[in-house]
């Protein structure tokens, strides 16, 4: 695969998690479950919530407007590792402090990685640049 395809890959797997977190409030029934927690426990679960919803909403939308500069620039390059070297912490945290053995963590855990090796993949040597692979 090209690594257009990889980053417009990373792009679709933001706007995935966008998604999946902006249906924490039902999800996770926090009117209800937030309740018993304290005023600034309750604001700052809801407020990173919403930080990560705009993190990956802006991720996606780099992925899919300046693809051409997030392959060719050290800047885009730095923007992808960070985004690779996020979804490795993420994984590392997973097992740090939700050590649950249930289907849908291993799944959440899977997209971590997916994640990580999406974004690296534009950046490793043998990934065709841009549209073309010779």
């Amino acid at each position: 695969m090209t690594a257009t395809t990889w980053i417009h890959l990373g792009g679709l797997h933001s706007l995935a998690f966008a998604l999946f977190h902006m249906a924490f409030w039902k999800l996770f029934r926090w009117r209800d479950t937030l309740r018993s927690a304290t005023v600034a426990d309750r604001a700052i679960v809801q407020i990173l919530n919403l930080r990560l919803i705009y993190v990956f909403l802006g991720i996606a939308a780099l992925c899919f407007v300046y693809t051409d500069e997030l392959q060719t620039t050290a800047l885009g390059r730095a923007l992808l590792l960070g985004m690779s070297l996020f979804w490795v912490g993420r994984t590392i945290e997973q097992f740090v402090f939700l050590r649950i053995n249930r289907p849908m963590v291993h799944v959440l855990t899977a997209l971590f990685v997916l994640g990580a090796a999406i974004f690296v993949m534009p950046l490793l040597p043998a990934t065709c640049l841009r549209t073309e692979c010779e």
